[in-house]
C-alpha cells in the first residue's frame, strides 16, 4: 500500500472489473494503470462519473439546513472525485498519446462535459447558498483559505451566469455547448494539420545542418515508420533550428510557409471559420453577463483588471522591441548584400542570418554549445536546482505505468525524505502528441480529508537521438525544459487544503511566474558550469563558450519581444473589437498588424488558425499578455536573490517557496507577490533582461 491518500475510488459494480477507469487502481501510489485503459473504457466511465457528480451536487443544493461553509463550499469540492480523476487521464492521452477513436469520443465528451457542467454552474438554488454565505462571510469565523475559497467560489458561479434570468441562462447554456465542439474542432484540425505534412530530406538537402539535427531528423522520421529516411516535422524543436542552420534558402521557405500556414490551407483543417464562430459567441456571453466585451469580462478576474493595462504594458515593450528588430533586420540586409545576395531579406531568412551575425557579433552559435545540452543532463540540473532551493530529492521509478514508452517518472521526497509528489517526463516529439510544451497533473494536491500528493506532469516535444544517440537540446529547448519544470514544482509544492486552490489554480497573469522565474537559473554560470558537459567526452562547457553564450543571451531580443508581443495584441484585439467587424480572419490580422507597424521579415509567433492558447478552450483567450505580466514579476524576482549575493539564498528560497510555490491560490497574488519580495515588481527590470532598456534610461 502507497503513502499516498488519493481520491475516493468509484464505489464497486459489475462493470468496474472490466473497467480500470471504475476500480481502485492497484498500483504504486495508486496512479493510472494505463496499460489496461483502452479508448472504449471512456464513455462508460464518463457516464458513471456525471451521474455520480450530479446526485452529489443535488444533495447540496437540496440540504435542507442552513447553508455552512462544511456543508455547501467544502461538499462543492469533495464532489465529483471520479469525474475530475477520469477527466485527468483522457485529457493526458488526449493530448500526448492521442489516436483516432480517442478524438472521436473527445468530440462528443466535450458536448457532453458542457451540458454536465451548465446546469450546475447556473444553478440559482446552489448559487444562493454561496451567496448567503458570502454576504455573511465576516461572521462564519473562516481561516483565511476558506474565505479565499468562498470568494472564489462565488466569483466562478457569477462568472459562469449563476445570476442570470431563466432566458438567458438557456442561451448561455447553448453558447457553452457550441464553444465546447469548437474548441475541440480547432484542436483537432490543427493536428491534422501538423500530422499530414513533413519536408523529405534528401543527401543533396543536408547543407548547414548540424549532425544532431540530421540524427533528430532520423528519429522522426523512424517515428513515422519511414526508416532510412529524413524529415522535417512541424514541431518548433524541428523548424526552429531547421530555418537557423540550414543554407538552402528554397527549403527554408517551404519550412516556413508550412509551419505558419496550419490551420490556414483552406482544406478541411482550416480554423478561420472556427475562429470567426468562436469569437462571435465568446462575446455573446461576455455580453450575456453584462460585459461590453470578451476582453473586459476576462480581465476583470485577473491581475491587470483591464485591457487598458494590458495594452499599457504591451506598448511600453513594443516601442524599444520594433526599434531594436528594425535595427536587426538593416544589419541582416547588409549581412545578405556583403555576401553577394541579391534578394530582400524575408521572414524564412531572419533566423539563419541572424545565426550568422550572431556569430560575427560575439562569436556564438546553438549547434557550439548543443553537444553540452544533453537531455539528462539538463533533467539533472533542474533537479539539482530545485534541491538546492527547496530540500527536494527526486528518485527514478521503472514501477509506474506510463502511457508511452518513452515516459519517465521520478519519485519526490522533500528534504526530510517523505513522500512529496510523482514527477512524470514525457520529453519527445511524436506524431499522435500536440505540438507545444506544457505541465499538467493527473492528480492534484490537496488535504481536505488526508493527505493526497499530486501526480505532475510535463509534456514536451524535443527531438530524439538517432540510433541511440542522446537527445541535444538547443538553449531554448533547455529554457523550454527549465520553464515547464517552474510549472511542475508549482504543482509539486503546493501546500494548502482545498483542491481548488492547488498548485497553479491562480489567475492566468501569475501562473506564468514560478515558471518563467525558474528559467534564471538555467542559464547560471553555478549551473552551466556543473551540469552543462559534452555528451560525448563528459568535458565541461569551455570557461571561454560560456562567456560567449552569456553574452549572446540577449542578442536578437528584438525580433523575440516583437514575435510575441505581436501576438500577445493580436489576441487582445481579437476580444476587444466587435466580432462583426471580424469578417475575414486573414484581413484582420493583416490590418492590425499594418496598425502597429509590424515588420513584414517577422511573423507571429501563433498565427490565429494555429492560435491554440486561445482558440483551443479559452484558459489563455485574452490573456496571451500574461507571459509577459509575468515576466516583469519574474525579471524582479530573480533580483531578490541577486540581491542577496547568492541565486540559492536560503533565506529568499524559503520566502519563495512560502510566498509562491506552495501558496497555490490561497491567497491574492498580488499580496502573495508583495510578502515575497516586500513591495511590488519594477516593470523596468523586463526591458532590461531583454537588452531593451539601459540602466540610465530607466524611468
Amino acid at each position: 500500500m502507497s503513502n499516498v491518500s488519493p481520491s475516493p475510488a468509484p464505489k464497486s459494480s459489475s462493470s468496474a472489473a472490466a473497467n480500470p477507469l471504475l476500480a481502485a487502481w492497484d498500483t504504486p501510489f495508486e496512479t493510472p494503470p494505463f496499460g489496461q485503459i483502452r479508448p472504449e473504457h471512456f464513455p462508460e466511465a464518463y457516464d458513471r462519473a456525471f451521474a455520480d457528480h450530479a446526485a452529489e451536487i443535488a444533495a447540496i443544493r437540496d440540504n435542507p439546513t442552513e447553508p455552512t461553509f462544511e456543508n455547501t463550499v467544502a461538499e462543492l469540492e469533495r464532489a465529483g472525485a471520479l469525474l475530475t480523476r477520469v477527466s485527468a487521464v483522457f485529457a493526458n492521452l488526449v493530448s500526448a498519446n492521442s489516436n483516432p477513436e480517442l478524438l472521436e469520443i473527445e468530440n462528443d465528451i466535450a458536448l457532453q462535459e458542457a451540458r454536465h457542467w451548465n446546469p450546475i454552474m447556473m444553478d440559482a438554488a446552489l448559487f444562493g447558498r454561496i451567496a448567503q454565505l458570502r454576504d455573511n462571510a465576516a461572521r462564519l469565523g473562516l481561516t483565511p483559505e476558506q474565505a479565499r475559497l468562498l470568494e472564489r467560489t462565488w466569483t466562478d458561479f457569477h462568472r459562469s451566469g449563476a445570476g442570470l434570468d431563466a432566458a438567458a441562462k438557456v442561451r448561455m447554456a447553448e453558447i457553452n455547448e457550441q464553444l465546447a465542439q469548437l474548441d475541440t474542432t480547432f484542436s483537432h484540425h490543427l493536428l491534422g494539420d501538423e500530422q499530414d505534412w513533413t519536408l523529405e530530406l534528401g543527401e543533396g538537402d543536408l547543407a548547414g545542418l548540424s549532425d544532431s539535427f540530421v540524427a533528430a531528423a532520423k528519429a522522426a522520421a523512424e517515428e513515422r515508420e519511414m526508416p532510412g529516411k529524413m524529415v522535417v516535422t512541424l514541431s518548433r524543436s524541428s523548424v526552429e533550428p531547421f530555418l537557423q542552420s540550414s543554407s538552402r534558402r528554397d527549403l527554408r521557405e517551404k519550412v516556413f510557409k508550412a509551419f505558419t500556414a496550419r490551420g490556414d490551407n483552406q482544406n478541411a483543417n482550416d480554423n478561420s471559420a472556427t475562429i470567426l464562430a468562436i469569437l462571435k459567441l465568446r462575446e455573446e456571453s461576455a455580453k450575456l453577463l453584462g460585459y461590453p466585451s470578451f476582453a473586459a469580462y476576462s480581465l476583470e478576474d485577473s491581475m491587470a483588471k483591464t485591457p487598458e493595462a494590458v495594452r499599457g504594458l504591451l506598448e511600453r515593450v513594443w516601442t524599444p522591441a520594433r526599434a531594436k528588430a528594425l535595427a536587426d533586420r538593416d544589419a541582416l540586409q547588409a549581412l545578405i548584400s556583403e555576401e553577394g545576395g541579391n534578394f530582400k531579406l524575408a521572414a524564412w531568412d531572419w533566423r539563419y542570418y541572424a545565426e550568422k551575425l550572431r556569430q560575427r557579433r560575439v562569436n556564438f552559435d546553438d549547434a557550439a554549445i548543443k553537444p553540452y545540452f544533453a537531455l539528462d543532463n539538463t533533467i539533472d540540473a533542474a533537479f539539482d536546482v530545485a534541491h538546492r532551493l527547496f530540500g527536494l530529492t527526486f528518485h527514478e521509478r521503472k514501477d509506474i505505468p506510463v502511457w508511452h514508452p518513452d515516459v519517465r517518472v521520478w519519485e519526490v521526497k522533500d528534504s526530510a525524505g517523505r513522500h512529496k509528489a510523482l514527477f512524470y517526463g514525457d520529453y519527445f516529439a511524436r506524431a499522435s502528441k500536440r505540438s507545444g510544451a506544457w505541465m499538467t497533473s493527473l492528480r492534484d494536491q490537496e488535504r481536505m480529508d488526508g493527505e493526497v500528493y499530486p501526480l505532475i506532469l510535463n509534456i514536451m516535444n524535443f527531438s530524439k537521438g538517432a540510433n541511440g544517440a542522446p537527445a541535444l537540446l538547443s538553449p531554448d529547448d533547455a529554457r523550454t525544459l527549465f520553464h515547464e519544470f517552474g510549472h511542475a514544482l508549482h504543482g509539486m509544492l503546493s501546500n494548502v487544503v482545498y483542491p481548488s486552490l492547488s498548485g497553479t489554480s491562480v489567475f492566468t497573469d501569475f501562473v506564468e511566474l514560478p515558471s518563467q522565474l525558474y528559467e534564471h537559473w538555467q542559464e547560471r554560470p553555478e549551473v552551466l558550469r556543473k551540469f552543462a558537459r559534452h555528451y560525448q567526452t563528459g568535458e565541461p562547457l569551455p570557461d571561454d563558450l560560456l562567456k560567449r553564450f552569456l553574452a549572446a543571451r540577449k542578442f536578437n531580443q528584438g525580433f523575440a519581444t516583437v514575435e510575441f508581443v505581436s501576438s500577445a495584441l493580436m489576441d487582445m484585439e481579437f476580444h476587444s473589437q466587435p466580432s462583426e467587424s471580424i469578417t475575414d480572419v486573414r484581413a484582420f490580422e493583416r490590418r492590425e498588424l499594418d496598425k502597429i507597424g509590424m515588420p513584414v521579415e517577422i511573423a507571429l509567433r501563433h498565427r490565429p488558425q494555429q492560435f491554440g492558447h486561445i482558440f483551443s478552450g479559452d484558459h489563455y483567450a485574452a490573456g496571451y499578455y500574461s507571459y509577459m505580466w509575468s515576466e516583469v514579476m519574474d525579471a524582479d524576482a530573480f533580483g531578490a536573490f541577486e540581491e542577496a549575493g547568492d541565486i540559492f539564498d536560503p533565506a529568499v528560497a524559503k520566502r519563495l517557496h512560502d510566498d509562491i510555490y506552495s501558496s497555490g491560490g490561497s491567497r491574492d497574488p498580488e499580496e502573495a507577490y508583495i510578502a515575497f519580495r516586500g513591495r511590488k515588481p519594477e516593470p523596468d527590470a523586463l526591458l532590461r533582461g531583454r537588452g531593451l532598456l539601459d540602466d540610465s534610461e530607466a524611468a
